[in-house]
């Protein structure tokens, strides 16, 4: 099937008689016959449902669904995109280990890698995407575990080159995760370009309607984990009587170990109504993402064009340096986010968020409504000045997340609120 009917179909296909709309299996627990049923669960020798953290029939379907969609071999749900890049990388490194990490990604994520992750005893080296491969080079050591980078990053909207990463990555025989979340599998799908993992914060554009938190690993099933390097994936676990990933579940083996081990002890779980409600904008989302693509390329070529806006960051827009990665990554589009900066600086773009009639200030991003933030002084609030400089932010930046209303309201909103900054 085609994407647009994956998004439909994937996940689910009901049986004679069974309800043509995804069920909420709305249980937390599920009854068995004999204990010998429940030892197979539990020693993951059979498939099947017995603790809802671990796995339920709802959130099941629609970690399917985006498997297929990413064409990956499996996925899990988490509670929130920041629960699925934090499990992403545990399930790779620890203490004493080390990650890759471009620098220009979102500020939760950054704080998580900087901050929490070197608590645990996992360091972090932060690298420009854009250095040369010599440059790139030497921020590997002994004991790098994984390289992370997002399609389009948050919220300066630079494309990642991933086939470029995933080579790099591979050189040193180690995993390439992408953070998809703004690209969504409708306009990137990283795997084909050598992508090993890849993460969504399923609450923005999968959701897409500001209802439900969630985040989502996708496995690919490529890469190899019998090279050595992660003896995690090749010697017994104790902690499952000895079983060994790569032996038992093949191209499956890292997502059964993060269900098995991280999502066991963590517990950061997808609940069914929320997957449920993830189901319900994963069904429109082809639909939604051409829409948002085509308003925000119109909103940007508005907003370069005003003798107010100082520049314009969306990878579609003529002379843009990301342009030839996004003609290559995204030739359908670079969702529905445009990042600019007002002459003025802070002064002035709060002048302008402040004036703002129909688009409304929201810490939120990829929803159906269009709304804007300013990232320096919220959701990259946490960072220093030159840790903005390093993730692309300006302190004036003014991140604009188009809708899906009619675009002259969208132009006219923006204009009226241009005047007054």
């Amino acid at each position: 099937m085609k994407l647009e009917s994956l998004c439909l179909h994937a996940g689910y296909s009901p049986e004679n008689g069974q309800p043509r709309v995804l069920p909420i299996a709305q249980s937390t627990t599920f009854k068995y016959d004999s204990t010998a049923e429940v030892a197979k669960l539990f020693d993951l020798a059979e498939a099947g449902f017995f603790y809802t953290r671990l796995g339920n029939p709802t959130v099941d379907a629609v970690e399917r669904k985006i498997a297929a969609l990413e064409g990956g071999v499996g996925a899990l749900c988490t509670s929130s995109g920041q629960a699925a890049s934090m499990l992403a990388v545990l399930n790779l490194a620890q203490s004493g280990e080390h990650v890759v990490s471009a620098s220009s990604i979102y500020g939760g994520t950054f704080n998580l890698f900087a901050v929490t992750l070197k608590k645990l005893g996992i360091e972090v080296t932060f690298v420009d995407q854009t250095a040369s491969d010599e440059e790139l080079e030497k921020a590997f050591r002994p004991d790098t575990r994984a390289v992370f980078g997002e399609t389009l990053t948050n919220p300066s909207m630079d494309v990642l080159d991933i086939e470029r990463f995933a080579k790099l990555a591979h050189r040193h025989r180690l995993p390439l995760i992408v953070d998809n979340t703004f690209a969504t599998p409708v306009l990137c799908r990283p795997f084909a370009f050598g992508a090993d993992i890849v993460v969504h914060s399923t609450t923005k554009y999968m959701d897409g309607h500001a209802l439900q938190m969630g985040g989502v690993i996708v496995d690919s099933g490529n890469f190899d984990w019998t090279s050595g390097k992660f003896p995690e994936f090749t010697e017994p676990d104790p902690s499952y009587h000895g079983l060994i990933y790569s032996e038992t579940f093949g191209r499956a083996a890292y997502i059964v170990k993060a269900r098995a081990q991280l999502m066991r002890d963590m517990g950061c779980c997808q609940t069914p109504q929320g997957a449920f409600y993830i189901n319900q904008g994963l069904e429109t989302l082809p639909l939604r993402m051409e829409k948002h693509c085509r308003n925000a390329e119109a909103a940007a070529r508005y907003l370069a064009g005003h003798d107010k806006v100082e520049s314009v960051k969306y990878p579609r827009l003529p002379g843009n340096p990301n342009k030839a990665l996004a003609d290559k990554y995204l030739s359908e589009g670079c969702s529905g986010v445009v990042s600019f900066s007002l002459k003025g600086g802070r002064e002035a773009g709060a002048r302008f968020i402040d004036s703002l009639k129909m688009i409304s200030l929201q810490v939120h991003v990829a929803d159906i409504r269009t709304c804007v933030l300013h990232p320096a002084s919220s959701t990259h609030r946490q960072l220093s000045d030159e840790q903005l400089r390093e993730a692309g932010i300006t302190p004036g930046m003014v991140r604009l997340s188009v809708g899906l209303e009619n675009l002259d309201d969208i132009l006219a909103d923006l204009d009226q609120a241009l005047e007054q900054a």
